[in-house]
């Protein structure tokens, strides 16, 4: 009996430490993936007022709406840990 428990106390620590990995990985991947949007945020920004500078007077004003984003959930560097 105490041979099955060791076996399954090591199974269990083994699982853990996948998990563990695991998700230190996508936390990674989640920021990456943030840092990311921002970047494209930032980028839709600076085109919409470029667009909006140069339109003419004469043409119809386009109905261009900034993209919501939640910059909450985006830390002030795409290192910076967020535990």
């Amino acid at each position: 009996m105490r041979k099955q428990i060791e076996e399954r106390l090591e199974q269990l620590k083994r699982e853990f430490a996948s998990g563990q990995k695991l998700l230190t990985e996508l936390e990674a991947q989640q920021k990456e993936v943030q840092y990311t949007l921002l970047r494209l945020h930032g980028a839709i920004q600076v085109l919409e007022e470029e667009l909006a500078k140069n339109q003419d007077d004469s043409s119809e004003p386009d109905s261009l709406t900034p993209l919501p984003l939640d910059t909450e959930s985006f830390s002030a560097s795409p290192n910076s840990a967020s535990l």
